[in-house]
């Protein structure tokens, strides 16, 4: 065993962030995971220190001894499993206190450079998301500890083991969660799309965006931006294909038409370009918002959105903005609703929220009912680096959940059909103005 060890070290400071495989004899393997801090840890009891004490090279900036830092993975077998540190120190010693399923354990590091350093042989009871904890004890240089890996093995890793490989900051961030709403096939020249949006009271985390109307070329919903700050956010990308606004040639630019009352409009990048608009409210948990988007084709080979909600607090229809995007000649299409966090320290934290009542209506004038949505996810779900997400029926009405690390995620694609209500919305639109 001894000399198992250090072969296992070796191969450990060499190899940082990939699975590891050694062979302890002709017919027994053990699998070692290095499962790296910087798409996976946190401080758990202040998450907004997360991104001061965890960076991409791990845990780098660890030294108030209240700082709990919690590390998750997911298993699909119960079983033993043995965790260990890469770590080291600048100089002294420094001791740690590493608690999992119950069971805590004091580890003494001294090691000025990086070597692999058991906390401890625990129990997996239950398959499902874990999680080790790791708090500073005492230290005699100015950081408990570097750490740029958490070493796990035994019987319990054995089987699938799921954690954010790549992509840090979208893995931090979390899966973003969709309905894609289904269209009868005899609707056709959608001009108008109604959708409602009820946030439960403890799930207005900082971070989240509750976006109830999108559609192909935009999105418009209600945002946590800041303990003090909330926000209506109405955006459509420009046709001209970049992340940076300032690439985009004139004659793709978005053009602002018109805004409601203390709107702020401007240009926006990096996750595509375009028009963006919105307004501070502060929307409150438990209450119900209602959307109301409309888009037609417009003058020269252009297309025209206007958004409008409608908050109980102030009982009327209010005007968000009304944007032209050239290049397009089209009604509403592809439309759907998702729930993202675009604040990675606040990945570990739940988000929930109930979207109801959705209604298309047609040049027309006959309103259409949306029951059935197909939920998907995005690119961090789909390659399995986070499976905290969720979405379906709930009391006659689709909701959609993500982060957090819970165990009863819903399988992407799947189809749901919610009651229908049979009462499409009453709507002044010549007053809407």
């Amino acid at each position: 065993m001894k000399v198992y060890h250090i072969f296992l070290t070796v191969i450990l400071l060499s190899t940082p962030f990939l699975f590891l495989k050694c062979e302890e004899s002709a017919s027994l393997k053990k699998i070692v995971i290095a499962i790296p801090p910087a798409g996976n840890s946190w401080v758990i009891n202040d998450v907004f220190m997360s991104s001061k004490v965890i960076s991409g090279s791990g845990i780098t900036g660890w030294n108030d001894i209240s700082t709990i830092i919690r590390t998750y993975f997911r298993v699909e077998q119960s079983g033993t499993i043995n965790i260990s540190l890469r770590a080291k120190i600048s100089s002294g010693t420094s001791k740690i206190e590493a608690a999992f399923g119950g069971k805590k354990n004091i580890l003494t590091i001294n090691n000025v450079t990086f070597d692999t350093i058991l906390l401890g042989t625990f129990v997996v009871e239950k398959p499902g998301y874990q999680w080790i904890d790791l708090q500073g004890v005492s230290k005699s240089a100015n950081m408990f500890a570097e750490v740029s890996d958490i070493i796990i093995s035994g019987t319990a890793t054995e089987g699938k083991v799921f954690f954010v490989k790549d992509d840090f900051h979208f893995g931090r961030r979390g899966p973003s969660v969709h309905l894609r709403y289904e269209i009868p096939p005899e609707s056709s020249d959608i001009e108008w799309f109604y959708n409602e949006i009820t946030i439960p009271e403890g799930n207005d985390v900082q971070g989240s965006y509750y976006m109830a109307d999108g559609f192909a070329d935009g999105y418009f919903g209600i945002q946590v931006n800041s303990p003090a700050e909330r926000r209506i956010l109405f955006s459509v990308w420009s046709p001209y294909k970049t992340d940076k606004p300032g690439e985009i040639p004139d004659e793709y630019k978005i053009i602002m038409l018109k805004k409601g009352t203390d709107v702020i409009t401007k240009e926006f990048g990096n996750e595509g370009s375009g028009g963006q608009s919105y307004r501070k409210f502060f929307w409150k948990a438990g209450n119900t918002y209602r959307f109301l988007l409309n888009g037609h084709p417009s003058v020269n080979n252009s297309t025209d959105y206007t958004a409008y909600f409608y908050a109980p607090e102030t009982g009327k229809w209010e005007l968000i903005a009304s944007f032209r995007r050239p290049k397009t000649n089209n009604y509403l299409k592809n439309l759907y609703s998702f729930l993202e966090n675009f604040i990675p320290d606040t990945g570990p934290l739940t988000r929930k929220g109930y979207y109801s009542n959705q209604w298309i209506r047609n040049t027309k004038g006959n309103w259409i009912e949306l029951t059935d949505v197909k939920f998907t996810a995005d690119a961090t779900a789909r390659k399995e680096s986070r499976l905290d997400y969720s979405g379906g029926i709930e009391n006659g009405v689709f909701f959609l959940r993500n982060c957090g690390f819970f165990n009863d995620k819903t399988e992407m694609d799947m189809h749901f059909t919610r009651p229908a209500t049979k009462k499409p919305p009453e709507i002044d639109f010549q007053g809407l103005d």
